[in-house]
């Protein structure tokens, strides 16, 4: 019908309606209305929702779905591809090689843009749910990278297969004899998605949680974990990458738990010299009961002391006999309701001040107990303090640290050997 309508044109145009000026009028017209069509579909109707989109700022979702990553353009591609399909199919007569050229160029074009408008899709679901609770810590990126990978050979396969001219489906037979191999080609990716799943499913890691790994050199936040990697900023500001799959196979550090329980541990301890450890006398029970911290500890101590000491009838002219009050003691005890009384330390959460075994560099009395946040600069702080204080109040229990002899106490030692010769 529309052959016949170009001949009957020609004639009247004094034009010999050949085959070859048939098949130019053909795609004179199949250019003209494909220009048209573009002008019509991206600059007229994607530009006027556009600008729809953007008198509308309440729908920036809605507005980055559609333009920033390309969905709807691409879409108006595919539309403009089955427009030239159909014009071939009335202005070429059937079977022509003309005809069949131009089919499977429009049906590459429109496989070529559904698979880079799934590509968009994804994308746009992708950044959707990152505003969602419950889907932010899927391993989204993984699985939807997963899909990507699978439309691609898919369209490869039938890219082929419309080159050809066969059906698809001898292809896939084809590829069973190959699936070992394709196995061995997409292992990582495969691999990585499995590991990712598993990640998810048993809430092991998610973007922004806090991965320790020291076979791979990462300390910082979790940035991104897609089909094959995870990605961690270190806190030095350098990026680790570490295959999704080695988190399975390996063993890791994740201090969400910290994070989450809005406490952090504090576990360190300070040697004391054994040589300073004794038994405090009644002047040092005097001086030290104007403490506030450790006035309640001393009075109740040395009324439990005073009882069993007469209980017993122990004779204290000899030290060996009877209870007394230790330096180290008190001293364990002025830390542990130092700590209680605290305003940055987590009161709900363990909290101890212990004496470990005894070392050749001395006695160790270790604070184990968590502030009340875990903001890395401000726990520090906390941490810093708590030992400034305690550094400074040793002496006042008649204590001293252990510490290795420096040069400075060595030109000392020497110089008073080196006075005494003198003398």
């Amino acid at each position: 019908m529309w052959v016949e309508a170009v001949s009957h044109w020609l004639e009247k145009l004094s034009i010999e309606p050949t085959a070859l000026t048939k098949l130019i009028v053909a795609l004179g017209l199949i250019v003209l209305i494909a220009i048209v069509t573009h002008f019509v579909l991206h600059q007229l109707i994607r530009g006027a929702i556009e600008r729809l989109a953007n008198t509308r700022s309440t729908e920036r979702l809605w507005k980055r779905a559609l333009f920033e990553k390309h969905l709807f353009k691409r879409f108006l591609f595919i539309v403009q591809a089955l427009i030239i399909q159909v014009q071939a199919q009335h202005w070429l007569e059937s079977g022509s090689t003309v005809l069949l050229l131009i089919s499977s160029l429009t049906q590459l074009w429109i496989l070529l843009f559904t698979v880079l408008l799934l590509f968009a899709l994804l994308d746009v679901l992708l950044e959707l749910f990152q505003f969602s609770q419950t889907t932010r810590d899927l391993p989204l990126r993984g699985i939807f990278q997963g899909i990507k990978l699978t439309a691609v050979i898919l369209a490869a396969v039938i890219a082929v297969s419309v080159l050809i001219g066969k059906s698809p489906v001898i292809l896939f037979s084809g590829l069973g004899a190959m699936t070992a191999v394709l196995l061995l080609i997409f292992k990582d990716p495969l691999m990585g998605l499995v590991a990712g799943i598993q990640l998810s499913a048993n809430k092991m890691l998610s973007v922004g949680d806090w991965l320790e790994m020291s076979r791979y050199g990462a300390d910082g936040a979790v940035v991104d974990i897609n089909l094959t990697t995870v990605k961690v900023q270190n806190w030095d500001k350098t990026i680790t990458t570490i295959p999704t799959y080695a988190l399975i196979s390996d063993s890791f550090k994740n201090w969400r738990g910290m994070q989450e329980s809005g406490g952090r541990r504090i576990m360190r301890s300070v040697s004391i010299d054994v040589s300073s450890v004794g038994f405090l006398t009644e002047e040092d029970c005097v001086r030290l009961r104007k403490s506030k911290v450790l006035s309640h500890y001393i009075e109740q101590k040395l009324a439990d002391i005073t009882y069993y000491n007469e209980h017993q009838g122990a004779d204290l002219s000899l030290p060996l006999n009877g209870r007394r009050l230790t330096n180290i003691g008190t001293f364990r005890a002025y830390l542990e309701n130092y700590l209680k009384t605290h305003p940055h330390i987590h009161q709900k959460m363990t909290l101890l001040v212990r004496q470990l075994e005894v070392t050749p560099d001395g006695v160790p009395i270790q604070i184990y107990a968590f502030t009340n946040t875990t903001v890395w600069a401000e726990y520090e702080a906390i941490q810093a303090d708590i030992f400034d204080h305690l550094l400074a109040i040793v002496p006042v229990f008649g204590l001293r640290l252990h510490q290795a002899p420096t040069g400075h106490d060595i030109r000392q030692i020497k110089l008073a050997g080196m006075e005494s010769v003198i003398k």
